[in-house]
C-alpha cells in the first residue's frame, strides 16, 4: 500500500469500475507544503518542513521530499532536521491555510451539498444524488481533482469506495496526486490483505496488541472470533473493527458536526519546573480554548490537562464540570485544580489544556442567578476587543512581559499539525 512518503502508492485506470460506489473521501496532498510552494515556487522539489524554526517545535507538515527521509508530521523540528540536515524550515502561515481550505471546500459544494469536512484539509462527499447532473462517483472524484489544481493550485487525492471507511483508505493508498476506486462488489477483496495499521481509528497501540495476537492483516481480523477480539481490544472496540474488516460502515456523510473537544498546548523552549509559571500558562491556554468555543457557540462539561515530561512521558488528568462553561477562568481554575494533584517528579516539556464533552451554549438548565455574569462581562468585552484589533493585542494584565520574565515559554503558539 501507499506510504506517507508517496512510495507504494496504487491509483485506478481511467474509467475504472465505480459501480456499487457514492462516497469520496478527498485529502490535500501534504497541504501545508503545497500553499507554502503556491506561494513561492522556488520551494518546489525541496524537502520543506513546516514549523517553528526552534529544536523544541514539532513538525506541521512536510513535502514528500522531506517524508522520503523519514519526516513526520508531530514530529519534534529537531529530530526531523536530524533526519533530513538539508531540508528547509518554513514557519506555518495559517491564515493563508484557511483561506485556501475554504476555497477547496467551496468547490466540492458546488458538487453536492452532502459534505463533510474533517479538517483543514480533508471532507467526505456523499455523491450519490449528483450523478444526473455530473456523472458517476468516479466521473465527479476526476472533475473535483482537475477543479482543486487550476482554481486553487494544489493536488489532492481522492478515495472513491461505498463507505466511508475504505474511501478514507483509498485516498492514503493513492497518495499524493492520485484517485482509487474501490467498486462495492470488490470491497471484502480490497480490504482483506490491508494491514490492521491501515484500518481508520486503529492507532500503534491498539495494531501492536492486534499484531501480538498474529492478527496483522484485515483478513487476519476478519476470520478472528468475536470473543478472541474482545478480549485483545475490548467490546466496543472489537465490534466495530469486526465490522469494518467485513466492510460494514453504516455511517452516512454528516453536514453538521459538532466538535468534540477543543484544545491547545505549548511546548516550552526549555523544560520548565516553576509551578507558579505552569500555572498561568494553563490559565492562558484556558482563555484561548474559551474564545473558540464561545466563537463557535459551545460550551464545555469536562475539563482535562496533559502533562508531558522532559523524559516524554505524558500523563492526562479530567474532571466532569457541575455546569457546562465557556468561561477561560473557569476552565482555567478546573485545569490549574487538575494540575495540583499532579506529582511534578520531572521539568515539564509540554502542558495542554482541552474542553470535552461539547454541547450548545445554552442548552443545559437556566439556574435562577448566573455566578458567572461578571466574567461573562469581562471575556466578552475581550471577545469584542480581538475582534476589532486581533488576537494577541488584548490579554490579562498578568500576562504582560511573561516572556522577558520567562523566556522558555514561546511568543508565539506552537502550530497544529495537517491531516496528511
Amino acid at each position: 500500500m501507499g506510504r506517507a512518503d508517496g512510495t507504494g502508492r496504487i491509483v485506478s485506470a481511467e474509467g475504472a469500475d465505480d459501480s456499487g460506489t457514492g462516497i469520496l473521501h478527498v485529502d490535500m496532498d501534504a497541504f501545508y507544503a503545497a500553499v507554502e510552494i503556491l506561494d513561492d515556487p522556488s520551494l518546489a522539489g525541496k524537502p520543506l518542513i513546516i514549523g517553528a524554526p526552534d529544536g523544541r517545535s514539532v513538525v506541521s507538515s512536510a513535502s514528500y521530499e522531506a517524508r522520503r527521509y523519514g519526516v513526520r508530521s508531530a514530529m519534534p523540528v529537531s529530530q526531523a532536521v536530524r533526519l533530513c540536515p538539508h531540508a528547509l524550515i518554513v514557519p506555518p502561515h495559517f491564515d493563508r491555510y484557511r483561506a485556501v481550505s475554504a476555497q477547496v471546500m467551496a468547490i466540492f459544494r458546488d458538487f453536492t451539498p452532502l459534505v463533510e469536512q474533517l479538517s483543514i484539509d480533508e471532507a467526505f462527499l456523499d455523491v450519490r444524488g449528483a450523478r444526473r447532473l455530473w456523472g458517476t462517483p468516479a466521473e465527479i472524484a476526476r472533475m473535483i481533482r482537475a477543479r482543486v489544481h487550476a482554481e486553487a493550485g494544489i493536488t489532492c487525492s481522492v478515495g472513491v469506495a461505498a463507505s466511508k471507511h475504505v474511501a478514507k483508505m483509498a485516498s492514503t493508498i493513492c497518495k499524493p496526486d492520485g484517485m482509487l476506486v474501490v467498486p462495492g462488489a470488490r470491497t471484502l477483496e480490497f480490504l482483506g490483505a490491508r494491514p490492521v495499521r491501515a484500518m481508520w481509528g486503529v492507532g500503534p497501540k491498539a495494531a501492536e496488541v492486534l499484531e501480538s495476537r498474529g492478527i496483522r492483516t484485515i483478513a487476519d481480523l476478519r476470520e478472528t472470533p468475536l470473543p478472541v477480539l474482545t478480549r485483545a481490544v475490548g467490546a466496543a472496540s472489537a465490534q466495530r473493527l469486526h465490522a469494518l474488516s467485513r466492510g460494514e460502515d453504516s455511517r452516512e456523510v454528516e453536514t453538521h458536526r459538532v466538535e468534540k473537544s477543543v484544545s491547545h498546548e505549548e511546548t516550552f523552549q526549555t523544560d520548565v519546573d516553576d509551578v507558579v509559571l505552569l500555572r498561568a500558562e494553563l490559565l492562558r491556554l484556558s482563555d484561548r480554548v474559551a474564545v473558540r468555543l464561545r466563537r463557535g457557540g459551545l460550551e464545555a462539561a469536562g475539563v482535562a490537562i496533559k502533562v508531558r515530561f522532559s523524559d516524554f512521558t505524558t500523563l492526562t488528568r479530567s474532571q466532569t464540570l457541575a455546569e457546562p462553561t465557556a468561561l477561560g477562568q473557569r476552565i482555567g481554575d478546573v485545569a490549574r485544580d487538575l494540575l495540583a494533584g499532579v506529582e511534578l517528579r520531572q521539568a515539564v516539556r509540554l502542558i495542554g489544556v482541552r474542553a470535552e464533552r461539547l454541547r450548545e451554549a445554552g442548552s443545559s438548565a437556566l439556574a435562577l442567578w448566573d455566578e458567572d455574569a461578571d466574567w461573562k462581562r469581562v471575556e466578552g468585552t475581550l471577545d469584542d476587543a480581538v475582534s476589532r484589533f486581533g488576537d494577541g493585542v488584548v490579554m490579562r494584565a498578568a500576562f504582560l512581559g511573561r516572556t522577558e520574565r520567562h523566556p522558555q515559554v514561546p511568543r508565539t503558539p506552537r502550530p497544529a499539525e495537517d491531516s496528511d
